[in-house]
């Protein structure tokens, strides 16, 4: 691992941004207490985590800058900027420090020498600030390779850190000063000394603080680093001239600025699954618009997503229409996967591929696809749903219907063992509005269900919506509900019984129910589903 690092950078951030020269001493300040200092100022006597007066009485001259993480974070930038202009994957640990991999870079460059060389007076002429660069295994072990400006070989990181202070456990944003200061009143005042130590006893002594500090002062690493990536240009314009004011015109152009936008993503093995297509007009207005795809557009696809758009900006109502042509277009990837995670629909063409074979997408599928989103394209992007298993008690609260293109991805936790679920096999058809049913005996008098979910009396006859009752063969249940226990209104309390109906002949033939008993409510009794 490769650390650069910029000495008291907060107060060369702060210092640029109020227009100070180098030369003067210079602290910023949080909270009254010194945060960091420069070179300068530490020649003075001013210490870290000094107090103002302090600080301004050993250094009078002392400029007394504000802290502003913002502020570093955003004028470090051209830093990080300049690192990856010469090497790729770089991480920023925090402002004033980024971490690089080294093994490709030095191989690239002639050796890890040759590397820190480039990087030193790259950084230095472009972005214009000192650094210094530590090579070692481990982000902790190359951080306090770069402070002393060292190139640690492979595997003696450890080595190199046993001498070290254990005050280096407390870097800045580590939160480790009160176990620092344990390590030294227990006589721990080496890294080596605390690395020496049983994990074990690390463990039961010092929690789990103290373990991941005894994985640095070991030379490990606390966690594996997260590299940051350039991101590309993935998007693709066109300006018109005369502006476009026709759907066949646009539907033309569609096709070429679809392939080349479709084989840039290609190229850097990506697909779009979220195309935004952005428009500007003639007179100045902005139109704008995402779609969301089922599944990895093709160019075909994004030409169809373009000319649809187009037919809506450009053919709709007076008020709405845009006053003037398009004169620029730029497709967008709001969204991007691996081009290799292609997701299947709802149409494959055949039977389904055995699993590890994978599935390639068919004619009929792709028709099917483009047929849907043309309608979300005519009616709104909420005219066409698919459904979803979800976790639930009931079979409503099963079933949750996702806009076609939008993820597919049931809720975490819909496996998980619902107390009081509704035993299989579910209703084949499930109403949005449940239908008033009554419930009686033989006799004809209401059944319902008592404080302990048990039956008044036994079901034989059900009438449903004010029809005419119908006699019962079979019948099972009640199964009690107790949600919302806590909120003390029995809104969510309720009992679900299965009935099966006797038919009556060709035009009313029997079937099977599934009632809902709500107490509070009226009706009592509803018709929650159907069985087939």
């Amino acid at each position: 691992m490769l650390v650069l690092w910029c000495p008291d950078w907060p107060v060369v951030a702060a210092s640029a941004a109020a227009g100070l020269p180098a030369h003067l001493p210079a602290a910023v300040f949080a909270a009254n207490r010194v945060v960091a200092c420069s070179a300068v100022a530490r020649a003075a006597g001013v210490t870290r985590d000094m107090r103002r007066r302090e600080a301004q009485s050993r250094c009078p001259e002392i400029a007394v800058l504000a802290e502003d993480p913002d502020r570093d974070a955003r004028l470090f930038e051209p830093v990080a900027a300049a690192v990856e202009e010469l090497v790729v994957g770089v991480e920023v640990v925090r402002p004033g420090l980024v971490a690089v991999p080294v093994s490709g870079a030095a191989g690239y460059f002639g050796g890890e020498l040759r590397l820190v060389e480039l990087l030193v007076d790259h950084v230095s002429g472009v972005a214009g600030v000192e650094c210094q660069i530590g090579i070692a295994d481990g982000l902790f072990a190359a951080t306090l390779a770069a402070h002393r400006s060292s190139l640690v070989d492979p595997g003696c990181s450890a080595e190199f850190l046993a001498p070290l202070s254990v005050t280096e456990l407390d870097q800045p944003g580590s939160e480790r000063a009160e176990l620092v200061d344990l390590l030294r009143r227990l006589g721990l005042r080496t890294l080596g000394a605390f690395a020496a130590l049983p994990e074990k006893d690390v463990v039961s002594r010092f929690g789990s603080v103290g373990l991941l500090a005894h994985r640095l002062a070991r030379g490990q690493d606390e966690r594996p680093p997260h590299r940051r990536r350039p991101p590309p240009e993935l998007s693709a314009g066109r300006s018109f001239d005369p502006p476009l004011e026709r759907v066949d015109a646009a539907a033309f152009m569609a096709k070429t600025l679809a392939g080349r936008f479709h084989d840039g993503l290609a190229s850097r093995g990506l697909a779009c699954t979220r195309l935004g297509i952005y428009a500007t007009t003639e007179h100045g207005e902005q139109l704008s618009r995402v779609w969301r795809c089922a599944e990895p557009l093709t160019p075909e696809g994004i030409a169809d997503r373009v000319r649809w758009q187009f037919e809506g900006w450009l053919r709709a109502g007076e008020g709405v229409r845009p006053t003037a042509g398009v004169t620029r277009i730029r497709l967008e990837p709001e969204e991007t996967v691996e081009g290799r995670s292609l997701q299947l629909g709802l149409w494959r063409g055949g039977a389904e591929p055995a699993p590890g074979q994978g599935g390639e997408h068919t004619p009929e599928a792709e028709r099917a696809g483009r047929a849907l989103v043309h309608v979300q394209g005519l009616l709104g992007p909420d005219s066409v749903f698919t459904a979803v298993t979800e976790g639930g008690r009931g079979p409503a609260e099963r079933v949750r219907l996702v806009p076609w293109g939008d993820q597919r991805a049931p809720s975490p936790g819909h496996e998980a063992s619902w107390p009081e679920r509704l035993p299989g096999p579910s209703p084949a058809t499930v109403f949005e509005e449940p239908v008033p049913a009554v419930v009686a005996g033989a006799e004809g008098e209401e059944v319902g269900i008592t404080g302990r979910y048990q039956v008044t009396g036994v079901p034989r006859q059900v009438a449903i919506d004010g029809g005419p009752a119908r006699r019962v063969v079979e019948w099972a249940g009640p199964w009690p509900v107790l949600g919302r226990w806590w909120a003390g209104d029995g809104a969510g309390t309720c009992a679900r019984m299965q009935v099966v109906l006797e038919g009556e002949g060709p035009e009313r033939p029997g079937g099977a129910l599934l009632l809902r008993w709500q107490g509070n409510e009226s009706p009592l009794w509803t018709v929650e589903g159907v069985y087939d």
